[in-house]
């Protein structure tokens, strides 16, 4: 598979948004990030972390609906180690984005207590949301805004990309563009990436990423690849020798009867995210 540490993500685009968020953290009260449930650590760009430094943080664990349940469980714990406040969805359909404001809520007691000490009782709250592309923030955000996304204002310090949008719970949304690195340094985060889609298909040798996700399953979730492939967990070997084994259940032949790799890579990926083959995460915390 082509090396990915050195695909390039829009440097300009990155460095524009950064000056972005750095000039407009000063008109909110947190931020929101959101993060891909199956990959928490890898679908979250390190640089937010710096650049949003002491301001309160909320996690939002998106895409839970299709991630192991009990390793979500493990991560929301993590991060609330961190000292954020976390919470999981499914933005697309609307799972847990009721959420949202009471956890804001919660997380921002002390500070809205000295607003209403100041007579600001009521005052909405606000907060950048924050996530690389393709995470589901425009997903979230229609949500919270009950299906209508407000239209840019003229507000100082923020720029014509972003939006002020206002939500049904007294919650105002600062939205960004999604952030991702000029670069990928960790080649594991880059193929974790590339699993769900977040990387296109098309820069990518197809059939080394899927056979990086047969060793994964057949070592994680070994029971998934039995009800949907009909290979045993205690089949031996990896990577190429699972996919073969996966194309020949599937009758996917060449001429010869050889195994069509090439197709059962392309299943499997898609039915990967797809969630066909349960609800799968990538990585854990410890």
């Amino acid at each position: 598979m082509e090396d990915m540490k050195d695909i390039q993500w829009f440097p300009g685009h990155m460095a524009k948004t950064r000056r972005m968020i750095a000039k407009s953290l000063p008109l909110v009260d947190a931020a929101a990030e959101l993060l891909d449930a199956r990959l928490p650590l890898s679908s979250r760009n390190p640089e937010l972390a710096k650049l949003t430094g002491k301001k309160p943080r909320l996690i939002i664990l998106n895409k839970a609906d299709i991630a192991d349940p009990a390793v979500t469980q493990q991560w929301m714990q993590y991060f609330q180690k961190t000292g954020c406040a976390v919470i999981t969805a499914d933005s697309k359909a609307g799972k847990g984005v009721k959420q949202f404001a009471p956890a804001l809520r919660t997380l921002l007691k002390e500070r809205l207590a000295q607003y209403a000490a100041k007579g600001m009782k009521g005052r909405p709250i606000r907060v950048m949301i924050l996530g690389i592309p393709n995470v589901g923030k425009s997903s979230l955000i229609n949500r919270l805004a009950g299906g209508k996304r407000a239209k840019a204002e003229d507000r100082a310090g923020v720029t014509r990309t972003q939006q002020w949008i206002k939500t049904t719970d007294g919650v105002e949304l600062l939205d960004t563009p999604g952030v991702l690195w000029p670069k990928l340094d960790d080649q594991d985060v880059a193929v974790r990436l590339a699993m769900t889609g977040a990387v296109r298909d098309d820069i990518l040798d197809k059939e080394a990423l899927a056979a990086r996700l047969m060793t994964l399953l057949h070592e994680r979730y070994p029971q998934a690849l039995a009800d949907r492939y009909k290979i045993a967990p205690e089949t031996e070997g990896a990577g190429y020798e699972l996919l073969e084994q996966m194309a020949k259940n599937r009758g996917m032949l060449l001429s010869g009867g050889v195994p069509n790799t090439e197709r059962a890579a392309i299943t499997l990926l898609d039915e990967f995210r797809g969630a066909k083959l349960g609800r799968i995460s990538l990585e854990k915390p410890f």
